[in-house]
């Protein structure tokens, strides 16, 4: 337990330190998402034409290219975007007529 001469009152000589993210200062996405809307004129990956495509299109457009070299892992990156991971759960059923503990 604290002694009450240990106690002492703030002063502005001592101040705690201030804990977080200084005011003003983007956190990193706001920054990322900054960077992916950027636009710039490239050659399309998948139809080899010259287009102002976003950071974003240039990247999701790249894995579309390799989905169709035949890269499975670019394939199912593709699927999760647009669909969502698939749920792995497990269907548990009892089944009245067997006992639950065998002798």
């Amino acid at each position: 337990m604290a002694k009450e001469d240990n106690l002492k009152m703030f002063s502005s000589d001592y101040q705690p330190k201030k804990n977080g993210r200084p005011k003003g200062k983007l956190n990193r996405a706001t920054i990322v998402k900054r960077w992916l809307s950027t636009i710039e004129n490239v050659k399309n990956p998948v139809t080899g034409e010259d287009e102002y495509l976003s950071e974003e299109d240039i990247i999701t457009l790249s894995i579309i290219r390799k989905a169709r070299n035949g890269d499975v892992q670019a394939y199912r990156a593709l699927l999760d975007s647009a669909y969502g991971s698939p749920l792995q759960t497990k269907d548990i059923t009892i089944n009245e007529d067997m006992p639950l503990f065998i002798d």
